[in-house]
């Protein structure tokens, strides 16, 4: 026996050569073609498809931040009996919690008293035709 008449016991077979990475399989999780399958391929930024995800709405949305006025009716004031109507008398009656936040008198309700509406107080065009029909005077 001369050595070219040797051979192995096992031929070699060229292995499949596949995706890298992973067990698999032949594309190795990548799927088939596309830019995703590719080596070197960059994943899309995750913060790029939040943004995407909201609703393209315009213009300044700020409305929650904006204090709401604490709301009166003008029948609440007929029942309180308050005169001259400010933000330290509403409060000391017990109509408003706080002394710093705005107030808004709104229709609900009839009145008879005649009242005077201090500054700063904000009214609804049918509260003001009320008190000014009893008699009573807005700023």
């Amino acid at each position: 026996m001369r050595i070219h008449e040797l051979k192995p016991k096992k031929r070699d077979k060229k292995k499949k050569r596949i995706g890298r990475g992973g067990k698999r399989g032949t594309y190795s999780g990548k799927g088939q073609k596309g830019q995703s399958s590719r080596a070197g391929a960059k994943k899309p930024r995750t913060a790029q498809n939040a943004v995407k995800k909201f609703p393209k709405l315009r213009g300044v949305k700020n409305k929650s931040f904006r204090a709401k006025p604490a709301i009166i009716s003008v029948g609440d004031l007929q029942k309180s009996g308050i005169i001259a109507v400010t933000k330290s008398a509403l409060f000391e009656s017990g109509l408003v919690k706080s002394k710093i936040k705005d107030v808004k008198i709104l229709s609900d309700g009839e009145i008879k008293n005649i009242v005077s509406i201090g500054l700063g107080i904000k009214l609804s065009k049918m509260a003001r035709e009320k008190i000014e029909k009893a008699g009573g005077r807005t700023k």
